[in-house]
């Protein structure tokens, strides 16, 4: 089924489905009429000899040039050239498509000023699987995502580079396989391609999707955790939170609940102690929170995915056209920077509840370490040490980049969102996230193996699919296979899917 982009309602889901799943898109009649419309304003202005910024001046430092007629059309030229000063390795393809549906969807409003030539190559280029080479790294978050947007906007000249079929090939190259014409670039042109935060918020969407389900993952974890380690279940009684009011510490006990339902610790069967320590009592307060930060974030990215982010806007209804700076990416680096700090919360308790697992002291009766030969053997020893090293580095990632702002141009541009260092640290983060949570339910699944007792309906299915990718650590082995092979099963969510398909979904 086709996406029908208006310029509203997208979501993230619609993101994930075009720019990871493939799915088709196509502009809404009423959104090219729109598109139209603003651009008969916009030749109408030009021809009146109307002074626009961007359209018939520079740009930054330059906005007081004016040019001349001859100049117009040629500067939308040159400003890709400048602005295409990324650098680094080519960024993944899901988040340049990702960038384009964005860029779209702006487009749709009708505010932006470009020829539907321009909007309706970004449409063919998604549905024909042209997908431009951008550079990882280079842009700043504000006056948009310049530098990785202008090596999409050189597809529009013909030149730049792209994938196709798995390929890499000049721009023209790819577009002539893929039976695309070469729109060019006309006056505005090229600034409305560019001039929006389209990238980092494309590639926060994307993220927030997947954080989404390493949470609901990270409640599996605690869940199986807190079977093994015979916690106290109290912590989890609905009115607890109820009566606080927090909504995703209200739904984090809820799933948690779910998970150990049927069980003999939630059926009061085995002995507990009458109080936990915090990591394991207070796991709905904590993940809840990270529910509660990445809700936030989700609202403001959708809010900036369903937005009109340029510069100047064109309002043909009113024959109006203003500068401002709605390309400044800091409504969404602000909240996203939160959503990565929530990861790495999260996975600082994880590594708690890990830690109880393996110490003595701590694991009501579990053997030191997980294994069965004390002394001749290690067990999970070092699988901390691995965990704690990602911690660290998402602890260093952490700290926040919207308020790294370095002035640039001049200082014209004199407070930036960096909101692409945000990004970019953030898929940093949740990379980290799966290896540190696949190593808590490694062990989760082997302290269940000592354990006697009856477990949870949704535990029980997650220690089974965690059992056909590592097995029982009966003498020491070789550990990095085990960390790579649940890492890669925690990002596939194999161990979410089989779960909800056996006891519905964790956040219902």
């Amino acid at each position: 089924m086709t996406l029908i982009i208006t310029g509203n309602h997208l979501t993230i889901e619609d993101v994930v489905d075009v720019a990871r799943n493939g799915k088709k898109v196509e502009l809404h009649p009423d959104a090219l009429h729109r598109i139209r419309m603003c651009r008969n304003m916009l030749e109408n202005k030009i021809v009146a000899g109307e002074i626009m910024y961007g359209v018939n001046t520079g740009i930054g430092e330059f906005s007081e040039v004016v040019l001349n007629e001859d100049q117009v059309k040629d500067f939308q030229k040159y400003l890709i050239y400048n602005h295409a000063a990324g650098i680094g390795e080519a960024m993944p393809v899901e988040h340049v498509r990702g960038a384009m549906l964005g860029r779209i969807n702006v487009h749709a409003h009708g505010n932006s000023g470009c020829r539907t030539e321009i909007t309706q190559t970004l449409v063919d280029m998604l549905n024909k699987g042209v997908t431009p080479f951008v550079c990882q790294k280079g842009s700043v978050g504000a006056s948009g995502d310049l530098a990785p947007m202008s090596q999409i906007a050189l597809l529009m000249m013909g030149e730049g580079k792209a994938f196709y079929k798995g390929q890499l090939l000049d721009g023209k190259e790819a577009l002539d396989k893929a039976g695309i014409a070469v729109p060019g670039l006309m006056a505005r042109d090229g600034l409305a391609t560019i001039n929006g935060s389209n990238v980092l918020t494309a590639m926060s969407a994307i993220f927030l999707f997947d954080a989404k389900n390493f949470l609901k993952q990270a409640e599996i974890a605690a869940s199986m955790s807190l079977e093994a380690l015979k916690a106290n279940m109290k912590p989890y009684n609905s009115r607890i939170h109820e009566v606080r009011g927090f909504k995703g510490a209200i739904r984090s006990a809820l799933a948690i609940n779910k998970m150990v339902s049927g069980g003999d610790l939630a059926e009061g069967r085995v002995k507990c102690k009458v109080q936990d320590a915090y990591s394991m009592r207070s796991t709905p307060q904590v993940i809840g929170a990270a529910h509660d930060a990445l809700e936030w974030a989700r609202s403001q990215v959708e809010i900036e995915l369903n937005g009109v982010g340029d510069n100047p806007i064109f309002f043909p209804d009113e024959n109006l056209q203003l500068s401002g700076a709605n390309f400044q990416g800091t409504p969404v680096s602000l909240p996203m920077d939160m959503a990565g700090i929530a990861i790495t919360m999260v996975c600082v308790m994880s590594e708690r509840r890990m830690n109880r697992l393996n110490n003595p002291a701590l694991s009501v009766g579990l053997p030191a370490f997980l294994t069965k030969g004390a002394g001749m053997f290690s067990g999970l020893m070092l699988s901390q040490y691995t965990a704690d090293m990602q911690i660290v580095e998402q602890r260093i990632l952490s700290a926040p980049a919207s308020i790294q702002s370095i002035p640039a141009a001049a200082d014209q541009e004199d407070f930036v969102s960096m909101g692409m260092n945000t990004a970019l640290k953030n898929n940093q983060i949740l990379d980290n996230a799966y290896g540190i949570l696949g190593i808590e339910l490694m062990a989760a699944a082997q302290a269940l193996d000592f354990r006697e007792y009856k477990f949870g309906t949704g535990t029980t299915k997650a220690h089974e699919v965690i059992r056909r990718h590592v097995t029982f650590l009966e003498v020491d082995r070789p550990l990095y296979n085990d960390h790579n092979s649940m890492k890669a099963l925690v990002k596939s969510c194999e161990i979410l899917l089989e779960v909800e398909n056996t006891i519905g979904k964790l956040d219902e």
